[in-house]
């Protein structure tokens, strides 16, 4: 991907009882890329790398900086 800058974390979400677990992933773009590029990628990588939109935020400058999430796999040890 063209331009960015991206960083992944696991985060703990509570939703009542149980947990979700999630990976999110932020993407940076340049104001040089344009808006029918980004849905091009995010599209993508919603479709092959299984993200889902979580944030988005358009900065004066027309820098644009999306935060992705999907759910982490939580494997338990067999030990």
């Amino acid at each position: 991907m063209p331009g960015k800058n991206h960083e992944t974390a696991v985060a703990k979400r509570r939703a009542g009882a149980s947990a979700a677990y999630y990976e999110y992933r932020t993407v940076t773009l340049p104001r040089t890329i344009s808006r029918g590029d980004v849905r091009k990628l995010l599209t993508d990588e919603a479709e092959y790398g299984r993200w889902e939109l979580a944030r988005t935020r358009l900065y004066i400058g027309g820098m644009r900086k999306v935060w992705l999430r999907r759910r982490a796999m939580r494997v338990d040890s067999t030990l």
